[in-house]
């Protein structure tokens, strides 16, 4: 098959491939809990008779090879299996049946897009080199990249170019932003844990409280936060969670704690950041004679577009007429795909889910199934250009 012909679905088969993503989206599963999600993955991967299907990657990770008959470089195309701890709260037919979960990020079109690629390669090997489809587990807690990289199976199908998407509200339907440099934020969670002594709620003084302390942290850590997100000093700190002593009136607190999102455009930014952060909890602390207890919780690098991979990317975008650019990139929000350019070339592009849509982790986001061909073809053209087609 020439390269500028990739191979295509029928609209039977993308019919098909939507209401499996419906099925996905009935059933979502939380950050490492994926099993179900990866057997569904397993088993309809298996029917595209991979040269290679790894399971249990990672966690709950699925991987399927295709080989070329002739040598070539590895291209990894990645999608994520998890889902949201949020009640859904739309009502498509295909809503979450699952109390407090819901695929409200849009994974589950992901899945699709990836499904679909599954069913070319099992038609149309790559002419050299292999592709690789990554269903990687846990990438919402920042945990699923970095477990599957430490997998030993992962040498296996360790790659030289790795692409991935993620849908995008507030870009136009179908259309793609893409740029060389930092694409999405670092970020990570602070657990702030103050330590004091409970008292009668008529004698206060004969405890240690740590309500000054606390009160003073929250605008004192916000504060760290300056610039725009397009500049490389960025930083923004948000409080997602509070909570002081016991839900009683008889008693003057003796403890309290603070959970605190760090974000930055890069990696170096955000040492600085974690420093500043984590000076300010001791200085509080110190000063009203607290205890204090600091952990780090879902870290995620930031994700640096390759300049080559981004040309690569490019170049399919145009060649299917999807209409893209810079703006959109970079975004505040996370994405554990960075780890992946520790081995490999990477690009993340983001795919326009429509400008009147919720935001992605909105009770009512669902992902629009329209993506599901436009993000197949910008992958099998890609694939297409780098690999060629048996």
């Amino acid at each position: 098959m020439p390269e500028s012909e990739p191979p295509r679905l029928d609209a039977a088969a993308l019919a098909e491939l939507t209401a499996w993503r419906h099925e996905l989206h009935r059933h979502p599963e939380l950050s490492g809990q994926e099993a179900a999600t990866a057997a569904r993955v397993a088993e309809r991967l298996e029917r595209t008779r991979p040269d290679m299907l790894l399971t249990g990657l990672g966690g709950h990770g699925v991987a399927a090879v295709y080989e070329g008959a002739a040598p070539g470089p590895t291209l990894l195309l990645r999608c994520e299996l998890d889902a949201l701890p949020i009640e859904e709260t739309g009502l498509p037919d295909w809503r979450s049946t699952v109390p407090g979960r819901g695929h409200l990020c849009g994974h589950d079109g992901h899945m699709a897009i990836l499904a679909g690629m599954a069913e070319l390669l099992g038609r149309h090997r790559p002419r050299q080199g292999r592709a690789v489809l990554l269903f990687q587990p846990s990438e919402e807690d920042g945990r699923g990249a970095a477990a599957v990289i430490a997998d030993p199976a992962f040498a296996r199908i360790a790659p030289d170019w790795a692409f991935a998407l993620h849908n995008m509200p507030g870009l136009p339907l179908g259309h793609a932003a893409l740029r060389p440099g930092p694409a999405a934020c670092a970020s990570r969670g602070l657990r702030i844990a103050l330590t004091g002594r409970t008292a009668h709620a008529s004698q206060p003084e004969t405890g240690r409280s740590p309500m000054e302390a606390i009160s003073a942290l929250m605008p004192a850590l916000t504060a760290l936060g300056a610039g725009r997100i397009e500049d490389a000093e960025f930083a923004l700190v948000t409080i997602t969670h509070a909570r002081m002593g016991a839900p009683a009136f008889g008693i003057a607190p003796g403890e309290a704690e603070l959970f605190v999102t760090l974000r930055s455009l890069t990696d170096a930014r955000m040492t600085g950041l974690v420093r500043e952060a984590e000076a300010l909890a001791r200085q509080a602390a110190e000063r009203h004679g607290l205890g204090l207890a600091i952990t780090h919780h879902d870290v995620f690098r930031h994700c640096e577009n390759d300049a080559e991979a981004v040309a690569r990317l490019a170049a399919a975008l145009e060649a299917e007429a999807v209409p893209h650019g810079p703006r959109g990139q970079p975004m505040r929000a996370s994405e554990d795909f960075g780890r992946f350019a520790d081995g490999a070339k990477t690009a993340l592009m983001l795919l326009g889910a429509g400008r009147d849509r919720p935001d992605l982790h909105n009770p009512d986001y669902d992902f629009p199934d329209a993506l599901i061909e436009t993000g197949l073809r910008c992958f099998a053209r890609l694939t297409g250009d780098m690999l060629g087609y048996a």
